[in-house]
């Protein structure tokens, strides 16, 4: 049988390092066929998480995909959707956490510049007793093994590997879900089980070494490998490979590790090197702080510690006998700074910066539950972008009034084919219900030839964000879009729900959408199926858009203004470009013009207008936006709290 091949273009966040693999390997795995990454001339076997993570694959990089087998077309088919596919792999962080990220990236290799600073991994100020977490020396016995014992030895080893995956994910479950900390461990996991590290300490066994030799020595060689690497988030995985391996062998050795789930309230955990696992075993709730000689702001500590709001200083540096017997330790996970038993003057200094930033987080808290009026008496709705029934509770916690933008295109992302009318209306229906009598937008489907789906087949295009995508794909394709739509007007039953066009261009893609809608209604009138009648509105992301602003005011229920994108082709940058990224920004003169314009033609026509980009969170320009007449905000429901603080800050 021949093998297929297809050219792609990695969309994916940092590459394909730990949770972008794994979630590869596994769609790789449900398939047949053999399939291959190359990279560079260099291949990979795409079915081990481990290979697949030293290849090195970057974001933005081509590579080929090569698949074998009966299910070889649909294969490649899902497998490059995968790859190109900016969020695959990645749960959702708050915006904050994301921007830590980013930040943090840029400071991962920079060398402590005094003794007392290390990598800033995770902001905020801790001071705290140490909880010390320095592992035991464990040396390789180097047995060699009679024949009759090598069978044994490998069950053994598989047992101790079982157990010490199960500990992991069993360990110090947290008072509320922690999907980052489940992904993470789900990664691990992967790699604990890949040939490349239990396959490698099995054969190392059945050539006659002892299994706690054999542990070691891979575990030194992968983490080597992956060390050597030049992708930042790949060199941080060598430390998981680290943990895992000693975790290991201190079981395979019967012998008890320091375990991170006896650490008291409000103590500092102070380690040589502290991995995914150990981290795992913590009840993160207590956790004040976290400082480690080694480390990376890319490592999955240090992702685990914004998820949790816990500062972080990793990359410390010294002698780590400096540390074992410090009593109290003090850092700023913002700017690096570590105070090692601070005296009475750096105490008093942390004590105040912390009481701070817990009466600024405190004080955030008790915007959650507010109206969020002006200072002038004028209610700016703030709600929630989000992409799945899953956030939900986080956005009502957090104060959501209703759901700006509902991102269907992850729905469509799930399976192997496009969810049907009947998985759809339920979607909806439940989203509708989860914030009555608050309003929910849905956008429909967004996707292109950048953000592919299974089931639609995307021709291959020089510039996806220019070509068929959005509304214009949908109209295309009444098979997919009717569907939607039906589904959108029978969960309006259920709530208020509103109907969102993404990339209009044009006024007659917002009327053939109308003409759809007439069908739809009709052929549930026929069906006898009741249905609810749904406003719809638009994104406004493109130039013509705006420009054509008072025509299409004059079809639709609302505007919601997509900065994101809108900055992207205003100032033809693409922001996914980091050489334009100065160009591509929201407070751009141009681009505030353009929302300007947008917003003069709505208010003529006597429709609303909301913001559901990144700028809608930002302080500095939620001012602007009410000015120029928005009356929603919608965002990640972490920023919701801060937003209704800047409303209700505004004199307007």
């Amino acid at each position: 049988m021949m093998a297929l091949e297809r050219k792609a273009r990695v969309r994916v966040k940092e590459g394909l390092h730990a949770r972008p693999a794994t979630e590869f390997v596994k769609l790789a795995k449900s398939f047949t066929s053999e399939v291959e990454i190359l990279r560079d001339g260099s291949a990979a076997n795409a079915k081990s998480s481990v290979k697949l993570m030293l290849l090195g694959v970057k974001e933005a990089e081509e590579i080929i995909i090569r698949a074998e087998g009966s299910d070889a077309a649909e294969a490649l088919e899902q497998l490059v959707a995968f790859v190109e596919t900016p969020d695959a792999g990645h749960l959702p962080l708050a915006a904050a956490a994301e921007r830590m990220i980013e930040e943090a990236m840029s400071l991962d290799e920079v060398a402590p510049s005094q003794p007392d600073r290390g990598v800033p991994a995770s902001e905020g100020v801790a001071l705290g007793p140490v909880f010390a977490f320095f592992s035991e020396p464990l040396k390789a016995e180097r047995r060699q093994l009679a024949s009759p014992e090598i069978g044994l030895e490998i069950v053994r080893f598989r047992e101790s590997l079982a157990g010490v995956i199960a500990a992991a994910q069993e360990a110090a479950p947290e008072p509320v879900a922690d999907p980052e900390r489940d992904a993470i461990l789900s990664a691990l996991a992967e790699l604990a089980q890949d040939a490349e590290f239990a396959g490698a300490i099995e054969a190392h066994i059945g050539a006659g070494l002892d299994a706690v030799s054999a542990t070691l020595d891979v575990g030194a060689a992968l983490s080597a490998r992956f060390a050597r690497l030049d992708d930042a988030y790949l060199r941080a995985r060598a430390e998981d490979v680290r943990g895992l391996a000693r975790a290991l062998a201190m079981s395979l050795a019967g012998r008890v590790a320091v375990s991170l789930a006896e650490v008291p309230e409000g103590a500092v955990i102070v380690a040589e090197e502290l991995s995914a696992i150990d981290l795992a075993k913590a009840p993160l709730q207590r956790v004040a702080g976290i400082l480690c000689l080694t480390g990376a702001a890319t490592s999955h500590v240090a992702i685990l510690a914004r998820t949790h709001s816990i500062p972080a200083v990793l990359g410390f540096g010294g002698d780590p006998t400096r540390l074992r017997d410090v009593s109290r330790i003090g850092l700023d996970g913002r700017s690096g700074e570590v105070f090692v038993d601070p005296d009475a003057e750096q105490t008093t200094s942390l004590e105040a910066r912390i009481a701070e930033e817990r009466r600024e987080r405190q004080m955030l808290e008790a915007f959650q539950a507010a109206e969020p009026r002006t200072r002038g008496g004028k209610l700016i709705e703030v709600a929630a972008n989000l992409g799945s029934l899953k956030e939900i509770d986080a956005a009502r916690r957090a104060g959501a009034m209703g759901v700006g933008l509902f991102r269907s295109e992850l729905l469509f992302m799930e399976g192997k084919a496009p969810p049907t009318e009947e998985q759809q209306t339920q979607v909806y229906a439940a989203l509708a219900s989860a914030f009555a009598p608050y309003p929910v937008i849905v956008r429909t489907l967004d996707v292109g030839g950048d953000k592919p789906v299974p089931g639609i087949a995307f021709p291959s295009e020089d510039n996806p964000f220019l070509g068929w995508r959005g509304i214009r794909m949908c109209l295309d394709r009444p098979d997919i879009f009717k569907p939607q739509l039906k589904a959108l007007l029978r969960a309006a039953l259920s709530g208020k729900v509103k109907i969102m066009l993404p990339m209009v261009a044009d006024l007659e893609e917002v009327r053939r959408t109308r003409a759809l809608l007439a069908e739809c209604r009709a052929e549930l009138d026929q069906r006898r199926t009741p249905f609810g009648d749904p406003e719809l509105g638009i994104m406004i992301e493109t130039p013509a858009a705006a420009l054509m602003a008072e025509d299409l005011a004059r079809e639709v229920a609302f505007f919601s203004v997509g900065t994101n994108d809108l900055a992207q082709y205003v100032m033809a940058a693409d922001r996914l470009n980091p050489r334009v990224a100065h160009l591509n920004r929201a407070e751009h003169p141009a681009v505030l013009r353009s929302v300007e314009l947008v917003c003069s033609a709505a208010r003529s026509a006597g429709i609303w207008v909301g913001i559901c980009g990144e700028a809608a969170a930002r302080p500095d320009l939620i001012a602007t936006f009410i000015r120029m007449g928005v009356t929603e905000l919608s965002m990640s429901p972490s920023s919701i709290p801060r937003a209704k603080k800047c409303v209700m800050e505004f004199e307007g």
